[in-house]
């Protein structure tokens, strides 16, 4: 019997237990197509975020604060002393203004923990040799693209990702003639087919204990962050998942596979050469507890600078609201219009701009979906398409029932595939000869507007609701619209003209545009929402059947579905658009300018900035900023939106009309803070962590992308990990971060105790207030009296 085959044996329970836990930890990640913001380190906010902080510092070195570099240049400027002191009293920290501001003149020391294979490159010859770890992740991100590529043509997989990659790795003879290590083929081909068994033999043959086999295995999948998010995307879509389909247990034993043949060739190949890289190896997990400590004592100064920051930006925000509180806030009696915008942080702007243009105008802010829990079904398209947050699942189907013009339009999209894949990008040119020659020419000097092949159907598209499979009657219709008007408000008065207002991006030759359109919505823009909400409330049957539940729409009342384009700020109204009248055409019009004027020095260097620099943004096919997006979001206001209005905020919040005094049992705060609030966390998140560290959880540089499988992310060149996040161009202009990365402050007009009540009704809201991912204050907008709620706690801000 062989020394393998003695070695090997099948995980215990509690080894499986440990593992899944580390599992876990992996936040999933979305495909392009269906782009959804998340906070990658989601799965861990049971947890403080300074612990975990720790934790990923040591097990991936990864950064969760900006470097002392970043502080220190806005030390003075934008973070005070008195900002710095406040951060230190809510520390009880025993240390000194001096001793924190002398920190940011310390260098970092590294403590990080290291992977056999990494601590095996410490050995190699850097300017000869590959790195053991590059050619891993290579490897391994090659062959699961592969896997997934065939996965998303359909194709039957009668292999598991671990024997598919078992299968192409024992016959791959070029890995050791690569790494010259020639007699590496031997260990590959002694591998087990069974992923259960190599992380069995893993386990014993590298001695981890019992206590650090989480640890270990949390370490191995951040390895390979950007296909263990994808993988753990793959474990969202599925509930009870058997553990041998599980991708993320695949992938997690392909990784530790490396491992244990890295681990078995120096022990048989050179074991007397590297006995000291061994027991360095061993020695790692007998300190791995008190070096996590040792790191979280370390970053404590710098979590004091980023709370510093955070309270500079709320201060200068509570100022801004309690000055509006001293003012008299009038409700408008008798509104001219009435649009209800997503709360995306790009409408506060916006809803300013066309609050400016008539004192009776009216704005409100919703959530992007409308409440409608919709899938979108175009026809000939043989797919739903998600148009709700990726928190929620839909239930009711909209069905497409008008043929388009299917040839031309499926033409279309398969070229775009082709000539966007990973493998596609310069054979394109290539195999198309002059013919895209001229087609570069054209999208050059006369660029029109970008087209959508799924979005663009919906101009004559005619459609159909279905639930469970069975048309939605009469009286489901009431129900939902009745439901929709009465969590945005819109129960008592209505303005002759309702808008209602979705959002998406308009841009060229970027992969990374459904991350413009909307955050939340699986990557889409709001036009199905708002067409098919218009129709609803439109609808004679529908408006008898709300009045005989005593909600009266006025017969004059008209609503109009409209779409916001976040890249050149101007409104289209998308259907029912006669409904308006010129002067009401004319404030929108004069709204757009007045937007773009505020928002467009931020996107370029000229002195004024004009209507046509940002419009040729968004038909520049080598445009690489063609809007900032989200980014600078810091704050989440729900309140009556008089107690913001002619508050300039910037572009930097978040706003839902909330008013606490209609809201029966308060189950409309509850889903407030249960799903809006998740998700604009999760949009606060990933635009943190994109900064704090881009080369873990962000995707790097734009101009090096290629799409991978079609459409589940992306490559930095043409290899290396999957990556996810945003790219370092929707971040920074060249010069400057233009995402300041703090932590979102939500403010709630409502009563403390309410508020407290519900936090603590849900543990997952508990644990993002109490383990401080983002701040929770109660506003009374009367007085002006703000409180943080920590810890079960208010404080006074």
């Amino acid at each position: 019997m062989s020394h393998v085959a003695s070695a090997a044996k099948s995980l215990s329970e509690q080894q499986i237990q440990r593992l899944q836990v580390a599992c876990q930890k992996i936040a999933p990640s979305w495909p392009l197509d269906n782009w959804i913001a998340v906070n990658p380190w989601w799965r861990m906010h049971d947890q403080p975020l300074t612990e975990v902080s720790a934790k990923l510092k040591v097990l991936a070195g990864a950064k969760c604060t900006m470097p002392k570099s970043y502080f220190l240049s806005r030390w003075q400027r934008q973070i005070s002393s008195a900002h710095l002191s406040q951060a230190i009293a809510e520390s009880e920290l025993s240390v000194e203004l001096s001793d924190v501001v002398a920190h940011l003149s310390t260098a970092d020391s590294q403590h990080d923990f290291m992977a056999f294979s990494r601590l095996l490159d410490l050995q190699r010859n850097p300017q000869r040799q590959i790195s053991w770890h590059d050619e891993i992740i290579h490897q391994i991100s090659q062959t699961v693209a592969s896997y997934a590529l065939q996965m998303e043509q359909g194709e039957t997989q009668q292999q598991t990702l671990y024997q598919y990659w078992w299968d192409h790795v024992i016959h791959d003879k070029g890995i050791g003639i690569v790494m010259a290590a020639p007699k590496l083929s031997k260990i590959f081909a002694s591998l087990p087919r069974d992923p259960q068994q190599i992380l069995a033999m893993t386990l014993t043959e590298l001695d981890i204990a019992a206590g650090y086999q989480s640890e270990f295995a949390h370490a191995m999948l951040l390895d390979i962050n950007g296909w263990a998010s994808w993988a753990a995307h793959q474990q969202w879509l599925k509930t009870d998942i058997e553990l041998e389909q599980d991708q993320l247990w695949q992938l997690l034993a392909i990784r530790m596979a490396w491992e244990w043949v890295l681990y078995r060739y120096i022990t048989q190949q050179e074991a007397d050469e590297h006995r000291a890289l061994i027991h360095r190896w061993h020695q790692q997990f007998v300190v791995l507890p008190l070096l996590i400590t040792h790191v979280k004592s370390q970053q404590e100064l710098d979590w004091l600078w980023q709370r510093a920051a955070e309270i500079a930006y709320q201060q200068s925000l509570f100022a801004t609201l309690r000055q509006r509180s001293n003012k008299e806030s009038q409700t408008i009696a008798t509104p001219v219009m009435q649009a209800a915008f997503c709360i995306d942080v790009r409408s506060e702007v916006y809803r300013r701009s066309l609050e400016a243009q008539h004192s009776h105008i009216e704005t409100l802010g919703f959530a992007g979906f409308f409440g409608l829990p919709l899938s979108f079904s175009p026809i000939n398209k043989g797919y739903q398409r998600p148009q709700l947050p990726g928190l929620l699942s839909s239930s009711i189907e909209v069905r497409q029932n008008t043929p388009t013009r299917g040839f031309s339009r499926n033409f279309g999209q398969s070229w775009d595939t082709f000539s966007s894949s990973s493998v596609s990008m310069f054979n394109a040119v290539e195999a198309s000869g002059w013919f895209y020659g001229l087609k570069m020419i054209k999208n050059t000097w006369f660029a029109g507007a970008p087209s959508h092949p799924v979005n663009d159907s919906l101009n004559s598209a005619q459609w159909q609701l279905y639930k469970e499979g069975q048309l939605l009657t009469t009286g489901d219709k009431v129900t939902l619209a009745h439901g929709v008007l009465t969590a945005m408000g819109l129960t008592k008065k209505l303005a002759p003209v309702v808008l209602l207002v979705g959002h998406g991006s308009q841009s060229c030759n970027n992969h990374m545009q459904a991350a413009l359109d909307c955050g939340a919505c699986c990557g889409q823009t709001g036009e199905v929402n708002v067409r098919v909400l218009a129709a609803l409330l439109n609808d004679p049957e529908v408006r008898l059947g709300l009045a005989q539940q005593g909600l009266t729409i006025p017969e004059l009342t008209q609503f109009v579905a409209a779409l916001h384009n976040t890249t050149t700020d101007d409104i289209a109204l998308v259907a029912n658009g006669d409904a308006l009248s010129h002067e009401q055409q004319q404030w929108l019009q004069q709204a757009s300018v007045q937007t773009r004027n505020e928002r467009a020095s931020r996107l370029t260097t000229e002195a004024e900035p004009s209507t046509t620099t940002l419009l040729q943004r968004s038909r520049d096919w080598a445009e690489l900023r063609p809007e900032w997006g989200l980014a600078n979001n810091a704050s989440f206001i729900v309140a009556k939106r008089q107690h913001t209005r002619g508050c300039n905020l910037q572009g930097r919040s978040f706003l839902h009309d909330y008013d606490w005094q209609s809201d029966k049992g308060y189950r409309t705060l509850e889903l407030i803070l249960t799903a809006p609030m998740i998700v604009t966390h999760w949009i606060n998140f990933q635009y943190y962590a994109s900064v704090t560290d881009n080369n873990v959880y962000g995707c790097g540089d734009k101009t090096l992308h290629n799409v991978v499988a079609g459409h589940l992310g992306v490559f930095e060149g043409n290899g290396g990990d999957l990556r996810v996040g945003l790219p370092m161009q929707s971040l920074h202009n060249g010069q400057q971060w233009m995402h300041e990365p703090l932590r979102l402050s939500v403010v709630i007009d409502a009563p403390q105790d309410i508020i407290q009540t519900l936090v603590e009704r849900h543990e997952s809201v508990r644990q993002l207030v109490d383990n401080q991912w983002l701040y929770l204050y109660a506003w009374q907008p009367e007085n002006g009296q703000i409180q943080r709620l920590f810890q079960g706690v208010w404080h006074h801000a």
